[in-house]
C-alpha cells in the first residue's frame, strides 16, 4: 500500500522575542503567574514585514532543503492557518507563488489549533489516492494580529511561527513497521464554539475580530478529547501508548500536556515540549515542536511518533507516524 513518508521538516519563527517580563505594565500579570499556569516563558511576535505567508514560505524552504528537494518536486501544498494573509485567495497559493511554482495545486485548511493534523491527514489522502506524489504540509500563524492586548487571560498565551513537512508517496507493506503516516483520527463538535472563538469575520462583523476564550472550559474538555482521538489512532494501528517513541502534542499549556500524557500512560521523557519557548502558535504548534525534536536529534528515522492537537470549534485530532 501507499504510505505518506516524511522526507523533511523545517520551522521559522519571527525575529522578535517577547518574554513574560515584557507583559508587566501592559496587563496585570507577572512572569511567575504566566509560567505557573501555562509553562510559557517566551513567545515570538511577528513584525510588520513578517506574515503568515512569509513565515510559511521560510519553513517550507527549510523542509525542502532537509528533504533534498526543490519546489519543482512538489505537487501539492496544504496550509493550515486561522490567520491568512487575506480573506482570499488562500495563503497557500501565495506561498506557491513565492516558491516559484506554476504547477500543482494549493489550498488552506482551517481547523484552528488542530489545523496541522487536519492538513496532514488531508495531504495523506491525496497522496494515497494517487492525486499527488509529494506534498508540502505547512502550519503557519500570526495570532498576535488577532489578540486583545488588554486581556491578560489570552494575550500572554499565544505566539507566531511556522512549521512544515515534506511528504512523499512511497510503497509500504501495510503494517505498523512501514515508514509514513500509519493512522489518523479527527473529530469536531460545533456546540463548543463560544468557548474559544474570534468575535469577527467577513460575513458577520466585516472585521477581523479578536480572540475570545473561556480558559477553564477549554481546560476541562481538553484532556478527555485528546485521549479520545489518541486512543482511536493507536487502536487503528494496533499499538499501545507504551509502544510509541515520541509524543508531540499541541503546545497550548504544559498542564494540559502533562495531564494528557499521564492519562494516556506516556512516560514524561517521551513528551516533546516547546511551549516554554514558543507559546501557543495554533496550527504551527505541532510542526514547530516536530522540527525542534528532529533538529536536536531526538526524533530519528524509524521512531514511532504520536501527534495530537485540540482547537477552537472544538476540533481535535491525532496522527501516528513512523518517522
Amino acid at each position: 500500500m501507499i504510505r505518506s513518508v516524511v522526507r523533511g521538516v523545517g520551522a521559522e519563527t519571527p525575529r522578535r522575542i517577547m518574554r513574560n517580563e515584557d507583559f508587566v505594565g501592559l496587563v496585570d500579570t507577572s512572569d511567575e503567574w504566566i509560567t505557573q499556569r501555562t509553562g510559557i516563558r517566551q513567545r515570538h511576535i511577528a513584525s510588520d514585514d513578517e506574515t503568515t505567508a512569509s513565515l510559511g514560505e521560510a519553513a517550507a524552504r527549510k523542509a525542502l532543503a532537509a528533504a533534498g528537494l526543490t519546489p519543482a518536486d512538489i505537487d501539492l501544498i496544504v496550509l493550515a492557518t486561522s490567520t491568512p494573509n487575506n480573506t482570499f485567495p488562500a495563503t497557500a497559493v501565495e506561498i506557491q507563488k513565492h516558491l516559484g511554482m506554476e504547477h500543482g495545486f494549493a489550498f488552506d485548511v482551517q481547523a484552528v489549533c488542530t489545523g496541522f493534523v487536519y492538513a496532514l491527514t488531508t495531504a495523506d489522502l491525496y497522496l494515497r489516492g494517487g492525486k499527488a506524489k509529494r506534498a508540502l504540509v505547512i502550519g503557519s500563524e500570526t495570532f498576535s494580529r488577532i489578540l486583545d492586548w488588554t486581556d491578560r487571560t489570552t494575550c500572554v498565551l499565544f505566539g507566531d511561527g511556522a512549521g512544515a513537512v515534506v511528504l512523499e508517496a512511497q510503497e509500504g507493506e501495510g503494517g505498523v513497521a512501514d515508514r509514513g503516516i500509519l493512522t489518523s483520527s479527527l473529530r469536531s463538535d460545533g456546540s463548543h464554539k463560544e468557548k474559544l472563538f474570534v468575535d469577527g469575520g467577513p460575513s458577520t462583523s466585516g472585521t477581523v475580530g479578536k480572540l475570545r476564550m473561556e480558559g477553564k472550559e477549554v481546560f476541562k474538555h481538553a484532556v478527555a478529547m485528546i485521549t479520545d482521538v489518541v486512543e482511536a489512532a493507536l487502536g487503528d494501528a494496533g499499538v499501545t501508548a507504551e509502544g510509541i517513541d515520541w509524543f508531540v502534542p499541541h503546545q497550548a499549556n504544559k498542564r494540559i500536556i502533562d495531564a494528557s500524557a499521564r492519562k494516556l500512560g506516556i512516560a514524561e521523557e517521551k513528551v516533546v515540549i516547546t511551549v516554554d519557548r514558543h507559546g501557543n502558535t495554533s496550527a504551527a504548534s505541532v510542526p514547530l515542536a516536530l522540527a525542534t525534536a528532529v533538529a536536536d536529534g531526538r526524533i530519528k528515522q524509524g521512531d514511532l511518533v504520536l501527534l495530537e492537537a485540540m482547537g477552537g470549534g472544538f476540533t481535535w485530532g491525532a496522527a501516528l507516524v513512523r518517522w
